[in-house]
């Protein structure tokens, strides 16, 4: 178990959530020397750090305690509420609260206030990116919170990824996180539904995806998730639940803020169609999966069985929040 009292060392780094973003941030951090204190509520990813040369923590106190800097990389907001109600009694003046989390904005100036009333500076810095490209430092950080701490917290950012942007005081990084992963799931699902109308006119898959990468059309997803989709390959980077978990977000912040977002209306009865058919803990290009691709559990849709394309016209259903 970490010993207890801030670690004055910043080369000592906590980390709360050891799922695929988590575990791929550790990794960097570690091979870049710095001592990785973690802890997550499946003990078998706690205990993976522990072999891979980190700390294994108890909990996130444990983390807290011996830390001066702690990310935070948690599935959504209720999580991120209820570690930092966990760990508020422990923190110390002069800790940094970073949380690469894709919640809702509303709640970050809320965290921020709360934490700053300790000393302590809570960054919202999320992470434009999948877990394989955090890995070969490729993503993008998009911050909002205290400008100081996050210059100070540079060092980790160049290790995970290649620009990191401050965008603002708190909630400014999740808002544009999530303007950023309007148009990144626009294209994923865009990709998607181009490659299922090539199939059905009779188009070989990968020429088909060799020809949109040479084109016009061409954007990075089809270099991120092309080949899994044309493979069938929906081993995971970043899961397809997260992403819609995200949608509902967008959707909420919109209509919130009094405006419409049609397009991403339709995406999220694809993606709704998709985790109907049990593709949630699938990777995010398995959104293909939803029109009926070979390599998905169940049958093509124009067969019988499994989710064919859902239909797009109409309103949709009411926005909503996670």
């Amino acid at each position: 178990m970490p010993s207890s009292g801030p670690d004055p060392d910043d080369r000592r780094v906590g980390m709360i959530g050891l799922g695929l973003m988590g575990t791929a941030m550790a990794g960097r951090f570690l091979s870049a020397g710095y001592r990785v204190v973690g802890y997550d509520v499946d003990p078998s990813r706690t205990t993976d750090l522990g072999l891979r040369g980190g700390t294994a923590a108890d909990g996130s106190r444990a983390v807290a305690e011996s830390c001066r800097r702690v990310v935070l990389s948690l599935p959504g907001t209720p999580q991120v509420r209820a570690v930092l109600g966990e760990v508020l009694p422990v923190l110390r003046p002069g800790q940094v609260v970073i949380d690469t989390t894709t919640g809702a904005p509303e709640f970050a100036p809320e965290a921020a206030e709360r934490l700053a009333r300790l000393g302590v500076i809570y960054l919202d810095a999320s992470v434009s990116g999948s877990s394989a490209q955090v890995a070969s430092n490729e993503a993008t950080v998009i911050a909002g919170g205290d400008a100081a701490g996050f210059e100070g917290s540079r060092d980790l950012f160049d290790l995970v990824a290649r620009r990191a942007y401050w965008l603002g005081p708190a909630g400014s990084g999740l808002r544009m996180k999530l303007v950023s992963n309007l148009v990144l799931g626009l294209n994923r699902a865009a990709l998607a539904e181009a490659l299922a109308l090539a199939r059905a006119l009779g188009l070989d898959l990968a020429r088909t995806l060799e020809v949109l990468r040479d084109s016009a059309a061409a954007s990075r997803v089809m270099d991120t998730k092309g080949e899994k989709m044309v493979r069938g390959d929906f081993s995971v980077q970043a899961r397809l639940s997260q992403h819609h978990k995200d949608v509902r977000l967008m959707l909420g912040a919109a209509e919130r803020a009094g405006v419409a977002l049609p397009l991403s209306v339709a995406h999220e009865r694809v993606l709704d169609a998709a985790e109907t058919a049990g593709l949630g803990g699938l990777d995010n290009s398995a959104i293909f999966a939803a029109y009926g691709h070979p390599a998905a559990d169940g049958a093509d849709p124009g067969r019988g069985g499994g989710p064919g394309p859902p239909p797009l016209s109409g309103t949709g259903p009411e926005s909503s929040e996670t």
